[in-house]
């Protein structure tokens, strides 16, 4: 089976977000396409990304010059502009592109590109504050949600599953949760199994239900 993570992608918008996420594709060793309509800003990334082209993104013509249709993966990580973000968006659908991310600023403008055909949309500034929101206000020590009611949390057991094996917790059937990879001091992250025996010391990965996670997590 081929590695998708090497499929070309296309990146539209060179702001903070499609800049940065161009350059960590480009180290990853994925080929990109990065497109922005400012030629001053292409002139300043010229150097570190090998693709890169200046073009009007809601010009279909231009796109297609650039083979943008021939993409099965594409970034429209345009904010500030939500005409350009949505007519962008459309004309990846129209041009076939098989897999589109998109950017949104606002949930109203995540909707719009969700019924223009977006498959995947990213609200960063949205997503950073309520991952640091948890963070600050509970006792996680990372925390990503990978659903809309579903999370990863990286904690510490709480005392009242210390030295007892994992099976014998009950957590799942308890508190909802199922803890899934431990770290002791000085070691890798493992799998848990249920013989796994806990300490204070260790670090957690626990999957969840967002709001059982949560419960779980303060209980530490």
């Amino acid at each position: 089976m081929a590695d998708s993570r090497k499929d070309p992608v296309v990146v539209i918008g060179l702001g903070r977000f499609g800049t940065a996420l161009s350059l960590e594709l480009a180290e990853r060793g994925t080929e990109v396409l990065a497109i922005d309509h400012r030629p001053k800003v292409v002139q300043a990334l010229s150097g570190r990304l090998t693709h890169i082209a200046t073009a009007d993104s809601t010009d279909i013509d231009a796109l297609r010059e650039l083979g943008v249709g021939e993409f099965y993966r594409g970034v429209v990580a345009i904010g500030g502009d939500l005409e350009a973000s949505i007519l962008t968006t459309s004309l990846l659908v129209e041009l076939g592109v098989d897999n589109i991310w998109a950017k949104a600023v606002t949930h109203q403008h995540k909707r719009i590109l969700e019924r223009i055909g977006a498959h995947h949309i990213v609200l960063p500034e949205h997503d950073m504050g309520e991952r640091v929101a948890h963070l600050v206000s509970g006792r996680m020590l990372d925390y990503v949600e990978v659903d809309d009611d579903f999370a990863l949390v990286k904690t510490h057991p709480p005392k009242d599953i210390e030295g007892v094996p994992l099976g014998e917790t009950r957590l799942r059937s308890r508190h909802g949760v199922t803890v899934v990879c431990v770290k002791s001091p000085g070691e890798q992250f493992t799998y848990a199994t249920a013989d796994t025996v806990l300490q204070y010391s260790d670090v957690i990965l626990v999957a969840g239900p967002i709001a059982k996670v949560e419960s779980f997590a303060d209980r530490t």
